[in-house]
């Protein structure tokens, strides 16, 4: 929840946010853009653009790790 609060912050001061999200972390990204543009609906929030993509990671044992990247855009209408 704190990142939904912070999110909505942004986004009163702001005319749109990214979040951001790689690896593990993509399904909580996608669950805060959920929450604010389902649960905040008569504010008017959209998804405005989503972004996937994949870094190449060097890890510690020295191979090399495909690591999945979201970016969502919210804003409002």
């Amino acid at each position: 929840m704190t990142y939904v609060t912070a999110t909505l912050t942004q986004l009163s001061n702001q005319p749109f946010v990214t979040i951001k999200a790689r690896g593990q972390r993509i399904t909580q990204a996608v669950d805060v853009s959920q929450m604010i543009v389902k649960r905040m609906n008569t504010v008017g929030y959209i998804i405005k653009d989503v972004r996937i993509a994949s870094d190449s990671l060097l890890s510690q044992d020295g191979k090399t790790r495909n690591v999945s990247t979201i970016e969502i855009d919210i804003s409002k209408e």
